[in-house]
């Protein structure tokens, strides 16, 4: 693939011009989706375990499995309180970020691919499509997760799996300081998926839903490129530093929901067991978010169901179709930045050579990036 065909579809995603309308029909086979109810939806603050203590991938997988369990008992006492309390049906559940493996730090890319990235379709997401149907819901959540057609590396892949038990969203993290990304190779990574792979939008009947990981919410085009192709809830596993006061990501959700006119459900991390780092390092905050950018249920720390909140998607599908200065994504004028969006400054395909895949070590990313900042110096941008 030639560069300029990968600027073409960078400009083009810019201005979403691929992208279906935020009304347009479910993919076949798919539920339709009601115009009106109300039903509740979770931020689950759990603890993410590490798996770096494990002494190999038996014992990993057995952990990771273990944890599946131990999650679905939390969530069904969840749902049981959340119901009797609001009176609402729960619907919806998310995850932190990396609740079962945690971060792989240190380890190389390949011995952390073997040791903790489960695989589509793999026993992990068997258990956990069996958590889902077990609770009746839908299930959000996030894991690094290997693929055959990139082998010896990982994605960090959020998801979303239905009632069924079927994975009906499965989103692979684009903008990562240290981890592969499907930018990293993305020429292949194009000529598997198709831009439908980079910005998948789940048509379910509980809303339109997209996942946005991690410290992805601090970059305003991953939720605009999502609710320019539909998303009307933002499923976002997070592990980030809580405080009482408002950090970047806690400003960065509430701007993503009222510029799209879209609900935020963010699960936090309720700390990180089986590290050296302080227990309580990331956690708190977990949120619920409505399309106005109101906070509706925010936890405070510690492991807790309290995040919780009622999703109407009447309203906010009345919102986004009614003329107004607030309808923000009716007044898109996605063309106007579709040249300076074609401007390159973090590469892609850095992870390929020659149409081949290269092993990164962990440097390799700050590598890069620091030989943006020297390009971006010396063009006088910075």
């Amino acid at each position: 693939m030639q560069l300029d065909r990968r600027q073409t579809l960078a400009a083009a995603l810019a201005a979403a011009l691929p992208s279906p309308a935020w009304g347009a029909r479910p993919s076949k086979g798919r539920p339709a989706v009601a115009d009106g109810g109300t039903y509740a939806a979770l931020a689950l603050q759990l603890a993410a375990r590490s798996v770096e203590r494990a002494p190999d991938r038996a014992a990993a997988r057995a952990q990771i499995i273990a944890m599946i369990g131990e999650v679905a008992a939390k969530l069904r006492s969840s749902k049981i309180f959340i119901e009797q309390y609001s009176g609402s049906r729960l619907r919806l559940a998310v995850l932190p970020e990396y609740l079962f493996t945690s971060y792989p730090g240190r380890i190389s890319i390949p011995a952390f691919a073997d040791l903790a990235a489960i695989a589509p379709g793999g026993p992990e997401y068997e258990a956990l499509g069996r958590v889902a149907s077990d609770a009746g819901l839908f299930l959000a959540g996030n894991a690094y997760e290997t693929d055959a057609n990139f082998p010896g590396l990982y994605f960090q892949t959020s998801f979303v799996v239905a009632p069924s038990g079927d994975v009906v969203l499965r989103y692979r993290r684009l903008n990562s300081m240290f981890a592969p990304t499907p930018h990293d190779v993305w020429s292949k990574y194009l000529d598997v998926y198709g831009l439908d792979g980079v910005f998948p939008v789940a048509r379910t009947e509980i809303g339109n839903l997209a996942a946005i990981a991690s410290e992805e919410i601090l970059y305003p085009e991953i939720a605009r490129a999502h609710a320019l192709r539909g998303a009307e809830i933002f499923v976002h596993s997070s592990s980030e530093i809580g405080s009482p006061e408002p950090t970047q990501k806690h400003i960065a959700r509430r701007a993503r929901a009222f510029e799209n006119l879209a609900y935020v459900v963010s699960a936090n991390t309720a700390g990180i067991e089986g590290t050296s780092m302080p227990l309580a390092s990331a956690d708190g905050n977990s949120a619920v978010i409505d399309w106005k950018g109101r906070v509706m249920a925010e936890s405070n720390s510690g492991e807790t169901f309290t995040a919780f909140g009622e999703i109407d998607l009447g309203a906010v599908r009345d919102a986004r179709r009614k003329p107004g200065m607030t309808n923000y994504l009716a007044r898109q004028r996605t063309e106007l930045f579709a040249e300076a969006y074609k401007t390159v400054v973090q590469p892609a395909d850095s992870l390929l050579k020659d149409g081949e895949l290269v092993s990164p070590d962990r440097d390799h990313f700050r590598r890069v990036q620091e030989g943006v900042v020297e390009r971006l110096a010396k063009a006088g941008l910075i």
